[in-house]
């Protein structure tokens, strides 16, 4: 399978980067992975939207949603489909305003995943595990059927043990990054020590720093995970259309 990183900022889109967004394919299906700020332009320059097969959301906050209503117009305003009459939404119905409205004439269909059951899209298999955020926000371990790769997406969190457990052994972890080291008080996303400390606990093979800050030193923030996951894990940097073959 194949992620292509299309929006990788935490809040708001800054300097031309959207914020949190992926498309993930294999075998011929398309899976986008939230659908933040700008994403659908950044979707655009690289695949055609009408081509997707479904969407997956973690949670409703705007940076991870302010694309799901473009992305919707775009589908009621083209005729062309491609493998389905509407594109599939899938999303918690624990806020049931935000997952009413994932549903759209001639569009698109919200689909309820069940965050305690196992949900299977295409080639797919999906497991989720609560985070610590102020809103229901879900993590997602995706298993590639075929080959048995694993892919784990943290979404938004505070750094808690049990992350470990829900990401190990994974191929790659794409930690929610949004904090350098040195970050204080209260928070609801993880330092870059978290994130390292979390993917060197979990044994995963490679870690995707992503929803990152808009300011700041980026390469200070990689040198700081890299330090706390420890050289046997390679650790990237997000960045506008990186691809990564798993």
């Amino acid at each position: 399978m194949k992620l292509t990183v299309l929006g990788f900022l935490g809040g708001y889109p800054a300097n031309g980067n959207a914020t949190s967004s992926y498309l993930l394919e294999s075998a011929g299906y398309h899976l986008l992975i939230d659908c933040g700020s700008a994403a659908l332009l950044s979707l655009e320059e690289v695949f055609d939207p009408l081509k997707l097969d479904g969407l997956i959301l973690t949670h409703y906050h705007h940076d991870h949603t302010a694309d799901v209503g473009v992305l919707q117009y775009y589908w009621q305003l083209h005729e062309q489909r491609y493998h389905q009459a509407v594109l599939p939404i899938y999303g918690h119905s624990l806020d049931k305003i935000n997952f009413e409205g994932l549903t759209w004439p001639k569009s698109t269909k919200g689909v309820a995943y069940d965050p305690e059951k196992q949900l299977t899209v295409g080639p797919f298999a999906i497991s989720f595990l609560k985070m610590h955020h102020p809103v229901p926000a879900f993590g997602l371990r995706i298993v590639e059927k075929e080959t048995g790769r694993v892919l784990v997406f943290t979404a938004d969190t505070a750094y808690f043990p049990e992350i470990a457990d829900f990401a190990d052994q994974a191929d790659l972890l794409m930690a929610d990054t949004n904090f350098f080291a040195a970050k204080t008080g209260t928070k609801w996303h993880m330092t870059t020590t978290e994130s390292g400390r979390l993917a060197k606990a979990a044994g995963v093979h490679k870690l995707l720093l992503t929803h990152l800050p808009a300011e700041g030193d980026l390469q200070q923030l990689k040198r700081e995970a890299q330090a706390a996951a420890g050289s046997q894990v390679e650790t990237i940097l997000a960045s506008r259309h990186l691809t990564i073959d798993l």
